[in-house]
């Protein structure tokens, strides 16, 4: 094919494509925290739609949008991966507390105390609040949620829309929502006030410490502890639409 006539096929992949990259974009946004912004992930996507267009050829057998939706999630995935800055051993921690939080769930049928989690982690109160404190960062939904990890799939990807937005993914994701907004109700009253405070009425760790009458810090704890409770119910739950 000339260099003209291959240059006008992939322009016009990706001017058709580009709406693909914002759909895309726009259903890993509804799972992802604030603070990863729409443009972000729509130039990274823009990147992986051009990758796809460079590499894509007829003869593979695989039709272009399901090759270029591969090639565009990754793109965006490899985004969120490269800002990622919280320190690995500080994620790792609160990845303890989820397990420990978890188990402690399930031991007692309620949610665990502080000082409950603290003794399964066996160490003082004061060393888990400092760990919470260290893992200020922690978030619901991290990009390693959208991938599988030892040999089963997690939570997040049993959840996940993809492109072709049919009826039962549509419920899947109704029901990935239901569970989280379940999760939220399920809190200790303090922990889902901060919540609300902090996420339904946008105030900064300061401004619900004044409200809640303790420290920014102690703020602090509690979102992390609050997270930490609600992934670990998400991965103990198999969520089904309501109809």
């Amino acid at each position: 094919m000339p260099a003209i006539t291959q240059t006008a096929s992939k322009n016009n992949h990706i001017a058709q494509h580009a709406i693909l990259v914002k759909r895309l974009a726009y259903h890993m946004k509804a799972k992802l925290p604030p603070s990863v912004e729409m443009d972000d992930l729509v130039q990274a996507g823009m990147i992986g739609l051009l990758d796809a267009v460079n590499r894509y050829e007829e003869t593979n057998g695989a039709q272009f949008e399901t090759y270029a939706v591969q090639r565009i999630r990754g793109a965006m995935l490899d985004e969120l991966r490269s800002n990622d800055w919280m320190p690995r051993t500080a994620r790792q921690n609160m990845r303890k507390i989820e397990v420990a939080i978890s188990a402690l769930q399930q031991r007692l049928g309620r949610a665990p105390r502080e000082t409950e989690i603290a003794a399964h982690l066996k160490m003082t109160l004061a060393e888990y609040q400092l760990m919470l404190c260290e893992g200020g960062g922690h978030q619901l939904l991290y990009y390693e949620d959208f991938h599988e990890g030892g040999g089963h799939s997690n939570f997040l990807d049993r959840n996940h829309m993809d492109t072709s937005s049919d009826p039962l993914q549509c419920m899947i994701d109704h029901g990935f929502k239901g569970a989280v907004i379940d999760a939220i109700r399920r809190l200790p009253k303090r922990e889902k006030q901060m919540m609300g405070l902090y996420y339904e009425q946008e105030m900064n760790l300061k401004e619900i410490g004044v409200v809640m009458g303790v420290s920014e810090s102690r703020v602090c704890q509690l979102h992390g502890q609050s997270v930490a409770r609600i992934r670990a119910m998400l991965r103990t739950q198999t969520w089904v639409a309501d109809f």
